[in-house]
């Protein structure tokens, strides 16, 4: 199943709002902005690398794990989709 970056916004809330322990998701944006900002930054030099030596398919992986963490990002900070998309 392919995911859309609004369903996957939605997963993550539930995730979130279910404060299952046992979920990555939930054990990120629990961490709070600075752990989830500091994540962001991680991936988006992965993502970089990745584009810039790795290839295609490894690019495509390190930016799809990008996207995830910014969505953490915006949980923790309590930026909506909304938010973000009257901003574009």
């Amino acid at each position: 199943m392919v995911k859309s970056f609004d369903s996957l916004y939605s997963e993550l809330v539930q995730k979130v709002q279910h404060e299952d322990s046992a979920s990555a998701t939930y054990r990120i944006v629990s961490a709070g902005v600075h752990a989830c900002g500091k994540k962001v930054v991680e991936e988006a030099a992965e993502a970089w690398m990745a584009a810039e030596h790795e290839g295609h398919d490894r690019a495509a992986d390190e930016i799809a794990q990008l996207l995830y963490t910014v969505q953490c990002l915006m949980l923790a900070s309590d930026v909506s989709l909304d938010d973000v998309y009257r901003r574009l």
